[in-house]
C-alpha cells in the first residue's frame, strides 16, 4: 500500500490519545487514509478515539503500547507491520512532568526522560527499520520548540526533547536513499486539555493548526516543521541571546513555556 506524498493510506499512531495526532489523522482520513492503528495504554480514552475515527470511515484498530516497556516494543510493533505496510508513523507520546517536583525526585525525572527519549528511540528505530524493509513511508516525530534552548523552568522535559530532536534528525540522515522520510515537528505551546491550567506562551497554537502544518510538511517532504512557522525566527533569535539576557526573558516559574500536550507513557 504505497503512499502518495502527503496522503498516506495507512497510519500508525504511537500515543493513540494524542490530540495533535488525532487531529492529524482526521485530516488524513478526509483525504485518503483508510487504515489507522492507535497504539497506547488500554483505556476508555483510547477506545473512544478509535470509535470516533471509525465513525469517519477509517478501519481503526487499537494495540497496547507503553513507552516505558521497550522490551515489548519489537513484538508489539512487529505485529502491526506484519498486517501490512504502514505509510505513516506518528510518534506522538510523551510526558511534560512537573518540573518543581521532578528536580527533587530523581525517579520521577528519570521517568520523564525514559518516556520522552528512551521509549521514543526504541519505537522509532523499530518502525524505521520496518519501513526501510517495505521501501517507503514517513516517520513524523513530535519534538518541541522548547528543545531549541532549554530554560530553567522546564529543563528536564526540554532536555529529553532536545535529545529526541537530535536523534530524529540523525535518523533521517541515516535513512536517506531508502525511501523512508523522517520529519521532526517542533510545536510551541499547544492549547490542549492538559495545558489548560498553564498560561499560554506567545504564539500559542492548537492541535488543529499543528495538524495542518504536519500535513503540509508531509506534502513537501520537509525535514523540520515549526508550528506555527513564526517560531523558527523567534527561536533562532533566542539562541543568540547572551545567557544573562535569556535568563531574564523567560516566563515566571510555573507559568508554562513551550509545551506540547503530553499526558502519559504511551500517550500525548
Amino acid at each position: 500500500m504505497k503512499d502518495v506524498v502527503g496522503s498516506p493510506q495507512s497510519v500508525l499512531v504511537l500515543g493513540g490519545t494524542s490530540e495533535i495526532a488525532l487531529a492529524t489523522v482526521r485530516r488524513l482520513i478526509s483525504r485518503r487514509a483508510r487504515t489507522v492503528w492507535l497504539a497506547g495504554r488500554p483505556s476508555p480514552a483510547l477506545e473512544s478515539a478509535a470509535r470516533q475515527l471509525r465513525d469517519l470511515g477509517a478501519e481503526t484498530l487499537t494495540v497496547p503500547f507503553d513507552a516505558l516497556a521497550p522490551e515489548a516494543h519489537e513484538v508489539t510493533l512487529g505485529k502491526v507491520f506484519a498486517e501490512g505496510d504502514i505509510d505513516l508513523v506518528l510518534l506522538a507520546f510523551g510526558v511534560l512532568g512537573v518540573q518543581a517536583r521532578d528536580e527533587t525526585d530523581p525517579p520521577a525525572a528519570v521517568r520523564v526522560a525514559q518516556t520522552n527519549y528512551t521509549g521514543a528511540v526504541s519505537s522509532a528505530l523499530i518502525c524505521a527499520n520496518a519501513m526501510r524493509r517495505q521501501g517507503h513511508g514517513s516517520l513524523v516525530v513530535l519534538s518541541s520548540a522548547a528543545a531549541g534552548r532549554v530554560r530553567r523552568t522546564d529543563f528536564i522535559h526540554a532536555s529529553a526533547k532536545a535529545g529526541l530532536d537530535a536523534f530524529a534528525q540523525g535518523l533521517g540522515e541515516a535513512l536517506r536513499g531508502t525511501g523512508v522520510h523522517v520529519m521532526v515537528v517542533r510545536p510551541g505551546f499547544v492549547r490542549t486539555k492538559l495545558t489548560a491550567g498553564l498560561r499560554p506562551a506567545p504564539l500559542a497554537t492548537t492541535p488543529q493548526a499543528v495538524a495542518e502544518a504536519i500535513e503540509e510538511g508531509l506534502r513537501r517532504r520537509a525535514a523540520i516543521v515549526w508550528a506555527p512557522g513564526a517560531l523558527r525566527l523567534t527561536m533562532a533569535a533566542r539562541r543568540l541571546l547572551p545567557r544573562s539576557v535569556f535568563r531574564l526573558s523567560g516566563p515566571r516559574r510555573g507559568a508554562g513555556n513551550c509545551a506540547t500536550s503530553h499526558d502519559g507513557p504511551a500517550d500525548d
